[in-house]
């Protein structure tokens, strides 16, 4: 009997959560290790139907980083990194597009539906929904920047009621291109911009934003991030997650978390309980 009544106190405690973001976008980016391991995509898929059923909209936008070094690995091309961003050749733009589009899409895809939710997959190119240019053609290859979002065929799948799951993909109007690969993280801050996303969340392999002692920081204003940016605190991978924070605040998204994807339905236990697990970030 207790355990039933914990349960039932639980629930009661997500309920104000649940009113609050009924019918609510969110932009959840999928990746690092709640990506790799077997036992945390199933919890993730889990959080994503859970979230779906009790009348959130989540939209998954995923990366896929390792899995595309280890691939261009085996196959003899390796790969370049300039600024913590992948230098993409035509031959390495065939291999992400490959992992992205197809291996990975595919498994997260199948794994909500598994769990009974209704997912469809798409990458950038799929209508229209990405448009990019070159961040810099001669230093960073195929690697672009996203210029143009169509808001249109993602609202369309929500409506009727399914998951998008977006690979980071973006089309040109250029014909016979091969397209752009796009950083997740960006894509996610862009997407959630263009969708009016009421959040947007980020998976990573750390508990959050951390001070210089290594402790979690758990509520940030965007004057403060930029604070513990110039001062070294916030270093390394993860000044993209905060850049494209920044960007998704300065867009209009009310609130961005950066939570450990490590952490068991982190995603639940983020946006559904009065504690949190990760750093959020507001203006």
């Amino acid at each position: 009997m207790k355990q039933n009544i914990e349960v039932v106190k639980t629930l009661l405690d997500a309920l104000p959560y649940i009113k609050k973001f009924q019918n609510q976008k969110i932009v959840i980016k999928y990746g690092g290790a709640a990506q790799t391991s077997d036992e945390l995509k199933m919890q993730f898929a889990q959080d994503v139907v859970l979230l779906h059923y009790v009348g959130l909209k989540p939209i998954i936008v995923h990366g896929g980083g390792k899995t595309i070094t280890d691939l261009l690995s085996q196959l003899g091309l390796g790969t370049e990194f300039i600024d913590g961003q992948r230098v993409t050749t035509k031959d390495v733009m065939r291999v992400v597009e490959m992992v992205l589009s197809g291996e990975i899409n595919k498994e997260i895809v199948s794994l909500l539906n598994t769990q009974g939710a209704k997912a469809i997959g798409i990458s950038g190119k799929d209508g229209h929904f990405l448009d990019a240019r070159p961040k810099d053609f001669e230093k960073f290859g195929y690697t672009g920047i996203i210029e143009h979002v169509n808001t249109e065929l993602v609202d369309d799948i929500i409506d009727d009621g399914f998951v998008p799951v977006i690979a980071p993909i973006a089309g040109s109007s250029s014909v016979g291109h091969p397209g752009f690969n796009i950083n997740a993280d960006l894509a996610a801050s862009k997407i959630a911009v263009a969708l009016k996303a009421n959040k947007v969340l980020f998976l990573t392999d750390t508990a959050g934003v951390l001070d210089k002692d290594g402790q979690l920081l758990t509520g940030l204003t965007v004057e403060k991030t930029k604070e513990l940016k110039a001062d070294g605190t916030i270093y390394g991978g993860m000044v993209p997650k905060v850049d494209a924070c920044i960007e998704a605040l300065n867009g209009g998204v009310s609130r961005a978390h950066i939570i450990d994807g490590r952490v068991e339905h982190s995603l639940l236990l983020e946006i559904l309980t009065s504690s949190g697990v990760g750093t959020y970030i507001e203006l």
